[in-house]
This record gives C-alpha cells, sequence and structure tokens, in this order.
C-alpha cells in the first residue's frame, strides 16, 4: 500500500485531478435568492471556500424542480434561466484552485410542505415520523420519467455554467434514498421490490447525468452506509449498491449515513465506539473498497484531527477525507491541516441550556440537532454577508436569528391553506420542531421541576 498523504493529489477514473485529499462537503446554504437563485452572497461564501485549500469543494442542496425544495433558500435548477449566476458562483471557488461540484437533490417527502407545489411525492405513500407533515403521495411512472430526466437537465446546466462535477445526493432521507430503504419504498413494479429494484432509480440517475455531460465532467455520488433505522436499508443492501455503481462511470463515491429521522451524519445515532473514532463511517468504508476498486472513496462525518484524517487516507480506508461543520467556523480548515497550523478542528458543541438530568431525553436532543445545524448555518449567513465566523455565538443569538429571518411564525404552529402558510416559510421547519420537539421537552422539564 503506497504511503499517500493528505497533500497528494487525487486522479479520477475521468482524468479530472483533485489537488489533494481534504473536501468540502456539502452544506446546505439556505441562500438563494426568492427565485431561488444563487446570488452574491453564496460568491462571498464560496470565495472564503474557495481560498480555503481544499481539494474539492461540494455545493449544498441544488434541486432539481422548483416546485420541491427541501427548504426555503434552496437554489434550484431546471433550466438555464440562472446562468450568468451561476457562472459566477463556480467560477468564485474555482479562483482559488479547487474544483467545484453541485450537488444535485431532490427532496421527495422531505419536501418542504409549504413551499412544495402539488404536495410531496415519494416511491410510495409512507409519511415521515413527524407529526404536521403530510404524507407524500407515490410517484407515478411518468413523475419517475420527469425526475430523472431532471437531474439530467441540472447536471447539464451545471457543466454549461463551468462547474467541473456533480455529486448525485443518495442519502440522507432524500428521494434517491427512499427508493433505496425498504421502508419507505413499497412499490412492487420495476421501481421496488428486491434491492435491485430499490437500486433500479438511482443507477438511471447516474446513466442519465452521465449521458448528458462530456467525459471530463465528473460525476460523483453521496451514499449511506446505512439509514439507521430497524427494518430500513442496511449496510449489505448499500455494500450491494456499491458494487452496482462499480459497473458504472462514477467518479467519487462519498460514504455517509442516517437521515433527519435518524441523524448519524452528526454522531447521534451511530454507537459510542464508533462516534469516539472520529470518522463515523471508516470502518464501513474499508468492507467496501474492494467491491468497486476503481472508485475513490470519501469519508465524511467526525474528522476532527490531523492524524486521524491521514490515517485513514494513507491505510486506505478512503483516498478523500470529507468535512463539513468544522468548515463554517473555520473556512480555511484544508489549507491549516496542509500547512500545519492546526492539528484539531474546532469543533464547538451546541445544546439545549436545559438541567443536566434532562439533557439525554429523546426530545431534548432533538431540539439540540436543529438548534445545531441551525448554528452552523448562521455561520454560513455570516460569510454570505462578508463577516467572518463567530465561534463563540451564543444558542440564544441563533435563535433570535431565526426568528429574524422566518418571522414571529417561525416559533408557532404551521398554518396551511391555499394561501401557503406561515409569513415566512422556512419557519415551517421552526413551528414542526416546536410541536415534536420544543413543547415535548418543556413539558418534561415543568413536570420534572413542577413549574
Amino acid at each position: 500500500m503506497p504511503d499517500v498523504s493528505l497533500s497528494a493529489p487525487l486522479t479520477l477514473p475521468n482524468g479530472q485531478v483533485l489537488p489533494n485529499r481534504i473536501m468540502k462537503s456539502a452544506l446546505s446554504e439556505a441562500l438563494g435568492t426568492r427565485d431561488n437563485a444563487p446570488d452574491e452572497r453564496l460568491s462571498r461564501l464560496y470565495r472564503r471556500w474557495g481560498d480555503g485549500g481544499y481539494g474539492l469543494l461540494v455545493t449544498g442542496n441544488v434541486m432539481v424542480d422548483h416546485r420541491h425544495l427541501g427548504e426555503p433558500g434552496n437554489v434550484a435548477v431546471a433550466d438555464g434561466r440562472d446562468l450568468d449566476a451561476l457562472s459566477r458562483w463556480a467560477k468564485t471557488a474555482q479562483d482559488g484552485g479547487s474544483p467545484i461540484w453541485m450537488q444535485i437533490n431532490h427532496p421527495g417527502r422531505q419536501g418542504n410542505p409549504v413551499t412544495t407545489v402539488g404536495g410531496t411525492l415519494a416511491p410510495s405513500a409512507v409519511g415521515l415520523d413527524i407529526p404536521g407533515i403530510p404524507a407524500p403521495r407515490a410517484a407515478s411512472g411518468a413523475e419517475i420519467e420527469d425526475i430523472l430526466s431532471r437531474f439530467a437537465t441540472t447536471a447539464a446546466v451545471a457543466e454549461e455554467a463551468g462547474f467541473d462535477g456533480v455529486q448525485i445526493h443518495a442519502a440522507h432521507g432524500y428521494l434517491v434514498s427512499q427508493f433505496l430503504s425498504p421502508l419507505t419504498n413499497l412499490r412492487t413494479d420495476e421501481w421496488g421490490g428486491d434491492i435491485e429494484g430499490r437500486a433500479r432509480f438511482l443507477l438511471e440517475v447516474v446513466r442519465r447525468v452521465r449521458a448528458a455531460v462530456s467525459s471530463g465532467f465528473a460525476v460523483g455520488i453521496k451514499l449511506n452506509s446505512a439509514d439507521f433505522q430497524r427494518g430500513g436499508f442496511s449496510e449489505d443492501e448499500s455494500r450491494e449498491v456499491v458494487s452496482m455503481i462499480g459497473d458504472l462511470p462514477v467518479d467519487l463515491i462519498e460514504i455517509s449515513g442516517g437521515s433527519y429521522e435518524s441523524p448519524a451524519m452528526m454522531g447521534t445515532a451511530v454507537s459510542a465506539s464508533t462516534a469516539s473514532r472520529e470518522a463515523y463511517f471508516l470502518d464501513y468504508a474499508v468492507t467496501v473498497r474492494d467491491l468497486a476498486p476503481h472508485i475513490p472513496l470519501a469519508v465524511t462525518g467526525g474528522f476532527r484531527t490531523r492524524d486521524g484524517m491521514s490515517d485513514a487516507v494513507r491505510s486506505g480506508a478512503c483516498q478523500m477525507v470529507g468535512l463539513g461543520r468544522p468548515t463554517a467556523v473555520l473556512p480555511g480548515a484544508a489549507r491549516d491541516v496542509l500547512d500545519g497550523t492546526v492539528s484539531v478542528l474546532p469543533s464547538p458543541s451546541i445544546s439545549v441550556p436545559v438541567p443536566a438530568r434532562f439533557a439525554t431525553h429523546r426530545s431534548v436532543r432533538s431540539l439540540g440537532g436543529l438548534l445545531d445545524l441551525q448554528w452552523h448555518t448562521d455561520q454560513l449567513h455570516l460569510m454570505g454577508a462578508g463577516k467572518d465566523p463567530d465561534p463563540a455565538r451564543p444558542v440564544a443569538k441563533t435563535m433570535l436569528s431565526s426568528l429574524q429571518r422566518n418571522g414571529i411564525d417561525a416559533f408557532t404552529a404551521a398554518r396551511r391553506g391555499s394561501g401557503g402558510g406561515a409569513s415566512s416559510p422556512v419557519g415551517t421547519v421552526f413551528a414542526l420542531a416546536r410541536h415534536r420537539i420544543l413543547d415535548p421537552a418543556v413539558r418534561l422539564v415543568r413536570s420534572r421541576t413542577g413549574r
């Protein structure tokens, strides 16, 4: 096994060369305009990351259909209407020397219910385990065909705009992941059944995308090691899917895990022994290394030390390490790790301010996860505004900034009707969290304290 360092270039199967082995993984920026286009805020943010020394930058969710957003503020690309803005976004990142790939996605049943036009859809009419979220309807054959075409179109526009590649999001409970899981795909046609049938949608997305772009344009996949739900997409099935991907012209597989019902990608659904080893999914990566030996693997989730990253690459367990949340507070993380300035990356601990005896309650942990996401989103919004990240930002300030961005209805029940929903659709996430997480947590504390 050659002794490969983090600073070594990586040549992908299509010939594209990544300058080093540290990747800025996707973080949902929620910085799109009201028309779901990129603007100067994204350019400012990616200028910071572009100067950060990364071997690869992967954008946050870019949706393939304006009618189906994971959250308000997503960029959506269904045609060339925003080509100039997309080109500026790509060039801003590349000016610092980092290639940039557009992560392309469809939310499926995880679509925001207020912004979705025509209701959410999924492989089957299986709803999220979140009260107040309407169940999706099962996509028809024609709708599946339309979505496949949209993935191809979005990839083609990304190439025209100057991006270096795309990453197909097949993890974290979004639509492609929903097709893979036996919990959310109950279909009995060619798109369901055994793992071969459930993987058909992902494989067809890859084929359509590859056919729509040139050979030098990279095509990657973000895949769950498992979805960490009983009866769901398992590691054994994931390994079968990696074997199938091995027969396709794919340039990089990024390994993650979990969904927003069981967020293993944030370290909350993995075992204590796994979480203690920095990289949550590295053991799994070792088991699939030989299933698609010509496709490089990236592992994201938990890396915090230079030694841990170096060991993962030198051992051959993966060819790239992905960094997510650390890049929100240290945008130059790759440069600082590679030149030895930083040996341990910052990892702020965001938690709900409740007495310690309540901290392990499921509702409190879930609220903590929500606040963690919003706290890191705040850091991206600060950089998008031309400011520096604020690692000491109090949780209370995050709650206030969310209120400012989303309006008072962010913390009240979502209202639905023909006219839409809350005064700001972003607030739907918070309204639903209030019903499922905040209210039960408050009731728990009050019941235990008598207040």
